[in-house]
């Protein structure tokens, strides 16, 4: 069971971080973000796309998944998007001690240097989440989670969703792995041309890299 846009009220429970961003009148932009890759033929597939409609996006990356594809990693950068930090091996948070979810954490930080940081599955308790944020983190959540994961949604009904709930000022979720392929890839381009033709603009999260 998961929400595709989380109440505001419920926001209250989870550590401080970013949600939203603010909207501009004059330029209403939305922000595109990705979890789990990198991959190397599904993140390809991605900033082929991205590249079309000149959309800048941000990658949230597991740092194993950078170790074995480096290469994509950095035509990620190359290409002007930002990364952050998905975590070492994506785990899951009450499986693990706050020890542990913070090693990974910086395990992660071995091979990306952001300050930007997203909790697997969107779940954080204050423990770890105000560590890292007293430890530099800008914890990023979401306002729109397009379920691109959910095998019970067809990938029309993912589109349908998106077009219709979606507005400026939101931070959405796809993901960059071999499980959402079959939605994101049909969602994705269609979603890119929509919002083209809505003249909103296609934005990444600004992100300072770490000192170590």
């Amino acid at each position: 069971m998961y929400l595709h846009r989380i109440p505001k009220i419920a926001r209250r429970l989870l550590p401080s971080g970013l949600w939203e961003m603010e909207v501009d009148e004059m330029q209403p932009a939305i922000y595109i973000t990705f979890d789990d890759g990198p991959h190397p033929e599904i993140t390809s597939f991605v900033l082929e796309e991205l590249k079309k409609y000149e959309a800048q996006a941000t990658f949230f990356c597991l740092g194993e998944n950078v170790e074995k594809f480096p290469d994509v990693y950095k035509r990620i950068i190359a290409e002007g998007h930002s990364v952050g930090n998905h975590t070492y091996n994506h785990p899951k948070i009450k499986e693990v001690s706050s020890e542990q979810y913070i090693a990974n954490v910086y395990k992660a930080e071995e091979s990306i240097e952001s300050d930007l940081f997203r909790p697997p599955y969107g779940r954080l308790n204050k423990k770890i989440g105000n560590q890292l944020i007293k430890e530099g983190f800008q914890i990023v959540y979401w306002s729109y989670l397009t379920g691109d994961f959910d095998l019970k949604l067809n990938e029309k009904e993912c589109l349908e969703k998106l077009i219709f709930e979606v507005e400026p000022g939101d931070i959405i979720v796809f993901h960059d792995n071999e499980k959402s392929f079959p939605r994101m890839r049909y969602v994705l381009p269609r979603f890119l041309n929509y919002a083209q033709k809505k003249s909103w603009a296609m934005k990444s999260l600004d992100f300072k890299k770490r000192i170590k």
